[in-house]
């Protein structure tokens, strides 16, 4: 039996008024598409739900018994409508911020994050911490909204950025590494070295990170594969290899038995807030993006 919402609907309405053209006026429907409907009902359950006389509209026993079921019906339909609508605003209030490293520098976080809520009182930020096998931190399978990523990325014509930091790149190593009392490195110096290298799913950002433009087709020795901070620290401390490190993520590996040495001969790194393409009209998306800018001094 595939009664519908509206037949429903049309039946209390007419069950509380007792008369069918009243119920259709409040309903905004006409007299006789207001009875069709009803009529289909009673087929449909195979019982009379009125009497119809000249003396005017009445309920039957059965379409009394209905009517407290079809008004919970109703009831409890209107509340998971609400409660979809609720959670509709909530996922178009709330915004999603990834990360995979967190943006340390300088506390820009929590000031992007004050700028952002005097603009969007009403919106929500939600972190999420992803693993740097993930370059996009969430972006790409829609699980952050805008992430904090470093340049480039794999599919980067999907998405679009604002610039959060340019950083001169050093190479961090074990303090009893030979050129750790340099106060500069040159990075020809580091072609015959081990290099920690990112998961292989980070595509070009693995490359970046490796300096493959810098080695004159010298294909890279891979030390370990690191995913995280606290992997980097423990293969850098245990002697697997070196790793370029921007300079604002420097302190992050500042723990002892780590020393960073500047490197010429490599270009800067780029720390982005990025964002996919078709997302850049959505006014949250927008507003992060430019508290990001004014904090930043990029507006």
């Amino acid at each position: 039996m595939d009664v519908h919402l509206r037949e429903l609907r049309y039946f209390v309405m007419v069950a509380e008024e007792l008369h069918f053209t009243r119920a259709a006026e409040r309903l905004y429907v006409s007299q006789p598409a207001l009875s069709k409907q009803v009529r289909a009902l009673e087929r449909q359950l195979g019982v009379e739900l009125f009497r119809r006389d000249r003396h005017g509209v009445a309920l039957t026993e059965a379409g009394t018994a209905l009517l407290p079921h079809a008004r919970r019906v109703l009831a409890d339909w209107a509340q998971g409508a609400a409660a979809v609508e609720s959670a509709r605003a909530a996922q178009r209030s709330t915004l999603v911020v990834g990360m995979s490293t967190s943006p340390v520098r300088g506390g820009l976080l929590p000031a992007i994050r004050s700028r952002f809520t005097a603009a969007r009182p009403e919106a929500v930020i939600r972190l999420r911490q992803v693993n740097w096998e993930d370059p996009t931190a969430g972006l790409a399978d829609g699980g952050a909204d805008v992430a904090f990523v470093w340049l480039p990325l794999p599919g980067q014509d999907r998405y679009d950025w604002t610039v959060i930091a340019e950083e001169p790149v050093l190479v961090a190593l074990p303090d009893t590494h030979p050129l750790a009392g340099r106060a500069e490195v040159d990075f020809a110096d580091l072609l015959d070295e081990p290099f920690l290298a990112l998961p292989e799913s980070t595509g070009p950002l693995r490359d970046y990170w490796l300096a493959l433009d810098a080695r004159g087709g010298r294909p890279p020795r891979i030390g370990a594969e690191i995913a995280s901070t606290e992997e980097t620290y423990e293969a850098l401390t245990a002697g697997l290899g070196v790793c370029l490190v921007a300079a604002g993520n420097v302190p992050l590996l500042s723990l002892g038995g780590v020393t960073a040495r500047p490197v010429r001969g490599v270009t800067p790194s780029r720390y982005v807030l990025a964002w996919r393409r078709e997302d850049g009209r959505r006014p949250l998306v927008r507003a992060y993006a430019e508290a990001c800018r004014r904090v930043t001094g990029r507006a």
